[in-house]
């Protein structure tokens, strides 16, 4: 579609053109209800089929074990960080442990020090965020109520290509910004969601994995939406859910399983879209200068600095001309962000490569 611009955005960010043309078609009339999917009742046998398949299909493809729950939530990341530690740090005999790795995780913690005592297991504010702990660097309590991570790290650049050791403590982990770009090893989590806005469709859902003995924590004394007890045994329908952008992630999965073939293969084209652009950085002398360490830079965010601000806005602009949108970085770091989630394609960021080598020869 000539009209269509290449979305860097961090998010909302892009989606795939087939499911974008599939919910124009479907939009007005579902086929066989009469009615637009935004008009049904969330109780109705249709949206329960949607529902139902969503859930599958996530099951399907993160192979989940049947010990762990879906659902499917509002209220984004700003809610999880106050739901998790309400669920499973109240009434637990040890605070949990919370990796620092950049500005989502920071943001999380401020969350959980309103209901008690956490312990910070690392921080990476000492190098402005750009590295994740090595070996032996957490400082991690066996007993912990949860440990809490964020798998990739959207403002920095930064992401865990594998999970982070915690032995019997549950690992709890804000997927949002890389959910679904590989494979994950479901039972080394005991908790995990993510918003769905980046990978997994638009934004106003939110998909919560969960273990039975982390739902079990779920106080009484919670006030009813905040409680993960109720939303599991509600199955999502606790109150009338994101109809419309549950039915835009079963999209989105499908797509993921058909068009795509798996997680497995989507995280080999994620490997190569990255590197496309990182040669560019590491061939550039110096002119690029990527924020992350080699080791953690993240396939999702590539995050990066000219020799100006100067130069940086014109990089913007420029990139604007030659429909590459959405590339100014965040307003906390600054510098260049192009976000390439799943669904961008490898034409798009072929054409930011080629850009950012004809940029760096014309200035």
């Amino acid at each position: 579609m000539p009209d269509r611009v290449f979305n860097f955005s961090p998010g909302p960010a892009v989606l795939p053109l087939s499911v974008l043309e599939r919910a124009q078609r479907e939009l007005v009339c579902l086929p066989g209800y009469g009615m637009s999917v935004m008009e049904m009742s969330h109780r109705s046998e249709c949206f329960l089929e949607i529902l139902a398949s969503t859930k599958r299909l996530l099951q399907e493809l993160l192979a989940i074990p049947d010990n762990y729950h879906v659902i499917f939530l509002q209220g984004g990341s700003r809610l999880q960080f106050s739901m998790v530690p309400l669920n499973l740090m109240r009434g637990q005999p040890q605070p949990p442990d919370y990796i620092l790795t950049g500005s989502w995780s920071k943001m999380a913690l401020d969350e959980a020090n309103r209901e008690g005592q956490v312990n910070i297991a690392w921080d990476g504010k000492a190098t402005n965020y750009d590295r994740l702990p090595a070996g032996g660097d957490l400082k991690l309590n066996p007993s912990a109520s949860y440990v809490y991570s964020c798998s990739n790290e959207t403002i920095q650049g930064v992401q865990f290509q594998s999970e982070p050791q915690t032995g019997t403590a549950p690992l709890v982990c804000d997927c949002s910004s890389d959910f679904l770009h590989r494979p994950l090893p479901i039972a080394k989590y005991g908790l995990i969601y993510a918003c769905a806005q980046k990978n997994a469709g638009p934004a106003g859902v939110t998909a919560v994995i969960i273990r039975d003995d982390l739902v079990a924590r779920s106080r009484d004394d919670l006030h009813g939406y905040l409680s993960y007890k109720n939303h599991v045994k509600e199955d999502s329908l606790f109150n009338t859910p994101p109809t419309f952008a549950i039915y835009m992630m079963k999209l989105v999965l499908e797509w993921l399983k058909g068009e795509i073939g798996g997680l497995a293969k989507m995280h080999e084209c994620n490997k190569a879209k990255a590197k496309l652009i990182y040669d560019v950085i590491d061939a550039s002398g110096g002119f690029y200068r990527g924020h992350a360490q080699p080791a953690v830079r993240s396939l999702m965010n590539v995050t990066f600095r000219l020799p100006s601000e100067d130069l940086e806005k014109r990089f913007v602009k420029e990139g604007e001309t030659r429909r590459l949108d959405g590339l100014k970085g965040h307003r906390s770091v600054g510098g260049i962000r192009a976000s390439i989630y799943n669904a961008m394609p490898v034409e798009g960021v072929e054409q930011l490569a080629k850009f950012m080598t004809e940029f760096r020869k014309g200035h």
